[in-house]
């Protein structure tokens, strides 16, 4: 019998069953994200108004809007189970990411290192939620202060960047 997050697992399969549906829900969300990139390049770079009518570019939007939110939610299981308090983090999370991407788009693009701190880490929370699938117990403190100290590495390798190549967006940091 296999224990997982206060879950019994009595057949193995079940967790292989498991590991094939996420599989497959990342590669769906990943198809989605990528085909939004070209559509929104091809837009850009066309410069003529879309053809899209108005009901098609909002559906377009809820669509690309559900595939980024699936992979926050899949995330934030790293963190905890309970699930009204991932959707409240979730949706807290996204008005302020949103905002501060609205209001400080080309501060952000000035960090260089920032989107690989990221990336790596997504990849520790999913080594986290492997090893506690696989009955390994990890204090629940130990992924948002990787994170944490992830980040904020990067964010400050990006600073430290910006300061030798003189890149004044940074002077004041």
């Amino acid at each position: 019998i296999y224990e997982i997050n206060n879950s019994k697992l009595e057949n193995p399969m079940h967790l292989a069953l498991a590991a094939a549906v996420g599989f497959s829900v990342f590669f769906i969300t990943q198809g989605f994200k990528d085909n939004a990139e070209k559509i929104e390049e091809r837009l850009i770079e066309s410069g003529e108004q879309s053809t899209m009518s108005d009901w098609a570019k909002v559906f377009f939007l809820e669509v690309l809007d559900v595939a980024f939110s699936i992979d926050g939610v899949i995330g934030a299981f790293a963190f905890t189970t309970v699930v009204p308090l991932i959707l409240i983090g979730n949706g807290v999370g996204a008005i302020v990411v949103r905002q501060l991407t609205v209001h400080n788009i080309e501060r952000i693009r000035s960090y260089s290192y920032l989107k690989n701190g990221a990336m790596y880490s997504i990849g520790f929370l999913g080594l986290v939620m492997v090893l506690e699938a696989f009955g390994a117990h990890i204090q629940s403190w130990v992924s948002p202060v990787v994170t944490i100290g992830v980040v904020g590495y990067f964010y400050w390798r990006s600073v430290d960047e910006n300061r030798i190549n003189g890149n004044l967006a940074n002077k004041a940091v």
